[in-house]
């Protein structure tokens, strides 16, 4: 205790609030036992970082209000994040639509209907200027929230920044890039898993060698606890995939402590309050202890699991909408009390179409409130040592590590082949399955109950509006990408073409410069995806019944 108060009194903090209760009662910035500190239970900011990895909690700073959006075109979009940072939003999180999820440019047969739909619709280099333009990437934190073309926007990111007149090496964000999750639950690959991780592995060498603040990789749970996993499914498949790609960099000659600290994670907050709040706390220990006594890491940052939270997409109604302010807000609430890093909450009306202004700005204003008027951050960890709390999140990581033993022996020792014999096999799909086919159960024999759809269904609440996306958003799209190509110079893309099929061919070459140099030439998403297929090929999932 005495060297968390050295920790804490060294820190830096917030000076924008004070950290009394609404009737002015002083409140201590930690809460303990007065003697020895159990130490499976720890002090914020020191192994094995149950209570939190910073000392000060959120006294030194909040959360990351970083809400996901995206839609219909770079122009729409533009303002939007305007909106969303005028209102006090802190960080930005890129929703793609999604042809461009798949590598697809708008105008290729199969993005009909699609562009703009489910996000914003990104082609090239120009599509990424129109989207920052007016918003300075240097000073901002940007997550590019996309797996299997993510070197590729990556590289748009990049340029584009470039572009703004950005010191690359000063760039701070994430890239989604977790393609082991597209397998297990999300299915938006491009290539066989072994190319695909080869870019993961570019990705992280380039960023430890020239983007050393942003973060290559967000290994994510948050697909998996949306495609029907438990809590304990969503934290041990989600842990197992990060020490895979702990595996993968190490195989690709990179050292753990440098580039570990640069792993961040992204996790669901669901509605059962006190097991989310397990989860997260079962995660830090976990990762914590994985990586020091399995990985042989040395450095403290290497141990401090930071991810991001998004609020359960999948727990929100179409009947009676509204009640998901109440179910966001609570999942918020877990996230904040588990010690989230970011957090991006969910709109009312995400069920029904994507968020309206109104819609969005309520979901800010949620973690505006919970940030600056409930008082959940002036304490470090304010349900530490409740016997609740901390035999739940006992058995949660007691569950999960029963689960990572069974990955281990699939992969004989290693996590890396245990997830791909994982994926082959059917393995996560099967679990997963399991799980969503016993909760529907309950669902439908009423002894799980949601508010509005089994239970409590007379209403008066009327519909919302929503927000539309209409055909003239893939018209002026295609007219855009047909425009970039004829402005640009062909014999340039034509040889940054060939360049990334021939990088593509040769595993001794980083496909990450060669990408950007691409992406300055005005190649497309598409033209580059196709180059990456010509020499990789496709992946066909193996069919489960």
């Amino acid at each position: 205790m005495a060297r968390w108060r050295e920790l804490y009194e060294a820190a830096t903090l917030r000076d924008d609030v004070d950290f009394d209760t609404v009737s002015s009662v002083p409140v201590e910035p930690l809460y303990g036992p007065a003697g020895a500190v159990d130490p499976d239970l720890g002090v914020p900011g020191e192994y094995p970082f149950t209570r939190g990895i910073y000392s000060s909690g959120y006294r030194g700073r909040l959360w990351t209000m970083r809400q996901f959006a995206g839609f219909g075109s770079p122009a729409q979009t533009n303002r939007r994040y305007k909106s969303l940072l005028e209102g006090g939003g802190t960080g930005l999180s890129v929703a793609f639509d999604m042809p461009t999820l798949m590598g697809l440019d708008s105008d290729d047969p199969h993005s009909l209907g699609e562009v703009g739909r489910c996000g914003v619709a990104v082609d090239s280099l120009a599509d990424m200027e129109i989207l920052f333009d007016g918003i300075d990437m240097a000073a901002i934190t940007t997550s590019l929230t996309i797996s299997g073309p993510a070197p590729m926007l990556f590289a748009f990111y990049v340029a584009a920044a470039e572009k703004q007149g950005a010191e690359v090496a000063k760039l701070d964000g994430t890239c989604q890039t977790d393609i082991l999750k597209e397998y297990i639950a999300q299915k938006e690959w491009l290539f066989p898993p072994e190319p695909h991780l080869r870019l993961t592995a570019d990705m992280m060498r380039y960023c430890v060698e020239s983007v050393p603040r942003y973060k290559p990789l967000s290994i994510s749970g948050y697909h998996i606890r949306e495609a029907g996993s438990t809590a304990v499914q969503e934290l041990a498949f989600t842990l197992a995939s990060g020490f895979a790609h702990v595996e993968l960099g190490e195989r690709h000659g990179l050292d753990v402590d440098d580039f570990a600290p640069g792993l961040s994670f992204f996790f669901n907050s669901h509605i059962d309050f006190f097991e989310e709040i397990a989860k997260f706390r079962a995660a830090r220990k976990i990762w914590a202890r994985w990586l020091r006594d399995r990985y042989g890491a040395a450095k403290e940052r290497s141990l401090k699991l930071k991810f991001h939270t998004q609020t359960a997409g999948v727990s929100l109604t179409a009947q009676q909408p509204y009640n998901n302010v109440v179910r966001t807000t609570t999942e918020a609430l877990a996230a904040v009390l588990g010690g989230t890093q970011s957090l991006h909450t969910n709109s009312l009306d995400e069920v029904l179409a994507l968020p309206s202004d109104e819609s969005a700005e309520i979901a800010l204003r949620t973690q505006q409130v919970i940030g600056y008027e409930t008082g959940v951050g002036n304490v470090a960890d304010p349900l530490g040592g409740s016997w609740y709390v901390e035999d739940l999140t006992s058995k949660t990581e007691a569950a999960a590590e029963d689960y990572l033993a069974t990955i281990d022996a699939m992969g004989e020792g290693s996590m890396l082949e245990g997830m791909l014999k994982g994926i082959e096999d059917g393995y996560f799909q099967g679990e997963m399955a399991d799980a969503a086919f016993s909760y529907q159960q309950l669902l439908e024999e009423g002894k799980k109950v949601i508010v509005g759809v089994n239970r409590f269904t007379q209403s008066v609440q009327p519909a919302p509006e929503v927000l539309i996306i209409g055909p003239e958003i893939e018209e002026r799209q295609t007219k855009a990408l047909a425009e970039v190509r004829a402005d640009r110079d062909a014999h340039a893309a034509e040889d940054a073409i060939r360049a990334l099929k021939d990088a593509a061919a040769d595993d001794s070459v980083n496909t990450i410069p060669v990408m950007i140099e691409a992406a300055k030439a005005y190649v497309t998403l598409g033209e580059m995806t196709q180059a990456l297929r010509d020499v990789w090929g496709r992946y066909t999932e193996p069919p489960q019944f």
